[in-house]
């Protein structure tokens, strides 16, 4: 009978690879995978050629189609603001303190008001508008310019201290560290301020410090402490501190006086009139204000 011919075993090269006697078959891949892998490879190039995708110095290829996300945005902005055009315009021919009231764009205001907040206002004030040492609570009623709606819009507008802007709140306290009070007068000083809220620590010092405190503080802050909202002086028998309420930093604030910046929003480039007024009526509701 004839022999039936032996059927050959394919040999298959190694990788050179071996892992406790294990070695590692270098069998070609699947075709399939490698025309999957060349396809992704030609969709790549051609996306490059199509959109966007190298950074060059001044910014990244155009790409044949011309697409550009920020031109995607900016148009669905537009859109919105053509929408809310109408609205806005209302809001700024309306008096500031009938917008809040008004059924057609108060609540409009309102809701826009807190967008523009949460954008340029947070990072100060804080995302509930509580404040921190140094940026003021927009929740309470104590106000260092007046708290009334036509007086927030004036301070947003034009800033505090703000050198771009003519028109800016501006206050200066003097730095009585700088020879002008000695420190024992500036002790003597803080511990009358602290005791005008109950706080003062030593009362040996009180007598003479309420002599320096008439004498030099006066003048801005009154008599009693209560402050002036046409000059900026803030109520010091309030309990409500800026800057910390414990000996040292009061201690701080007369030595070296305290000179905060708030920018002024109506600059060029910041908020329009419409976003003005917005954020003002969403301050001026949150609770705090006169």
């Amino acid at each position: 009978m004839a022999r039936k011919p032996e059927k050959k075993t394919k040999v298959v090269e190694t990788t050179g690879h071996e892992w406790d006697g294990i070695t590692e078959l270098d069998n070609p891949m699947p075709r399939w995978w490698l025309w999957t892998f060349y396809l992704t490879i030609i969709w790549g190039i051609g996306y490059m050629i199509a959109y966007p995708a190298w950074p060059m110095i001044n910014g990244a290829t155009p790409g044949l189609l011309g697409y550009s996300s920020r031109a995607e945005v900016a148009k669905d902005i537009a859109t919105v603001d053509a929408a809310n055009a109408p609205l806005n315009d209302k809001i700024v021919s309306l008096d500031l303190a009938a917008i809040a009231g008004d059924a057609e764009v108060g609540n409009y205001a309102v809701s826009a008001g807190g967008a523009v907040f949460r954008t340029f206002c947070i990072q100060c004030h804080g995302s509930g508008a509580a404040g921190s040492v140094g940026y003021p609570n927009l929740r309470d009623d104590d106000w260092l310019w007046g708290g009334d709606i036509e007086t927030i819009y004036t301070t947003i507008s034009h800033g505090i201290r703000a050198d771009e802007d003519e028109d800016t709140r501006l206050s200066e306290m003097p730095v009585f560290g700088d020879d002008y009070l000695s420190k024992e007068e500036i002790a003597q000083a803080a511990q009358f301020v602290l005791s005008l809220t109950g706080r003062a620590t030593d009362e040996t010092l009180l007598e003479a410090g309420a002599v320096v405190f008439e004498d030099n503080c006066s003048a801005c802050h009154g008599v009693d402490g209560t402050g002036d909202i046409n000059v900026g002086a803030p109520n010091l028998a309030d309990a409500i501190w800026l800057y910390g309420s414990d000996l040292a930093s009061v201690t701080d604030t007369i030595t070296n006086s305290r000179a905060g910046v708030m920018p002024a929003w109506s600059a060029v480039g910041r908020l329009n009139e419409a976003q003005l007024r917005q954020v003002t009526v969403y301050v001026h509701e949150l609770g705090g204000g006169e």
